[in-house]
């Protein structure tokens, strides 16, 4: 499962605006890059050890554990050798909204929303039952046919009760961190706006004004990934969802997300997602049949 940054592509619905992403690894390393989003996220650990970055404070969950992500900050989350089984929750605030110039919108829902307040990133285990209930939702939504009204009003009442807990356990404070990564925003943005063709150290040190020895130390000390690495995420990221989306070849897919070695590309591909491009593009289309 992988992200882009900032996440353009949607998450959820306009019908449905709360998403669910069941992540689980079979005992091999992985790293979920940086990125941002604008919606909240509510990250579950289920069982296992894993690592979550927020706005460049490292923490290790536990089973049980939560962390919550605010509107605009930078996050990554992996694991090194443990099997990992997690969930996370996306949702806009304004899915809880009542759209009433009230109390509750004005001095909590519209601060959260607007980045002046933010939930403390580390909530730890106690919010483990709303996690636990938001995941049976979860199964029950894989099994419905179209959405159901009534499981999204107790999907809302949940992410209610959320908002009461962390107001009452004095997690939602002042934002702090509105100021904070600035340069690595600018930098994966940088890097997302440009990879479909040759970044290199040099160029990308001159773009921020850094050495080359610098900049590939400091973008490794930061996101825990080269910048090649962090190229070739992106590259395979959006050859994948050409090969998902539109009915151009692979070759052209290949070339379209920056490479001009095919058989590279192929390699790589397989590598990372286990099937050959063709391969994942069928298993795609079954899918929707």
């Amino acid at each position: 499962m992988y992200f882009e940054l900032k996440e353009n592509k949607p998450h959820g619905t306009k019908d449905d605006p709360f998403s669910t992403y069941h992540i689980e690894n079979a005992g091999q390393s992985f790293q979920i890059p940086v990125h941002w989003h604008d919606e909240f996220e509510i990250i579950y650990v289920k069982s296992g050890f894993l690592t979550v970055n927020i706005s460049g404070e490292n923490y290790i969950g536990k089973p049980g554990d939560a962390f919550v992500v605010s509107p605009g900050n930078l996050h990554f989350m992996g694991s090194k050798t443990d099997t990992v089984d997690y969930f996370t929750f996306l949702f806009p605030l304004k899915y809880i909204s009542f759209y009433t110039d009230d109390i509750l919108d004005d001095r909590l829902l519209e601060p959260l929303d607007s980045g002046r307040l933010m939930i403390s990133p580390s909530v730890k285990d106690t919010i483990k039952e709303l996690c636990e209930q938001l995941i049976e939702i979860y199964k029950t939504k894989k099994s419905e046919r179209e959405l159901n009204i009534a499981t999204q009003i107790k999907t809302k009442i949940i992410l209610l009760q959320f908002i009461l807990e962390m107001w009452e356990k004095g997690f939602i404070v002042e934002n702090n961190t509105s100021g904070r990564n600035i340069v690595e925003k600018e930098m994966v943005s940088y890097i997302q706006q440009n990879f479909t063709g040759k970044i290199s150290l040099r160029e990308f040190g001159e773009q921020f004004h850094l050495s080359e020895k610098y900049i590939s130390r400091y973008f490794k000390e930061h996101f825990h990934i080269t910048l090649s690495q962090y190229v070739a995420y992106l590259r395979l990221e959006y050859a994948k969802q050409l090969l998902q989306d539109t009915d151009i070849s692979v070759t052209e897919a290949a070339m379209r997300s920056g490479y001009q070695n095919i058989s590279y590309f192929i390699r790589s591909f397989k590598k990372t997602y286990g099937v050959s491009p063709l391969k994942y593009r069928k298993k795609q289309v079954d899918c929707m049949q």
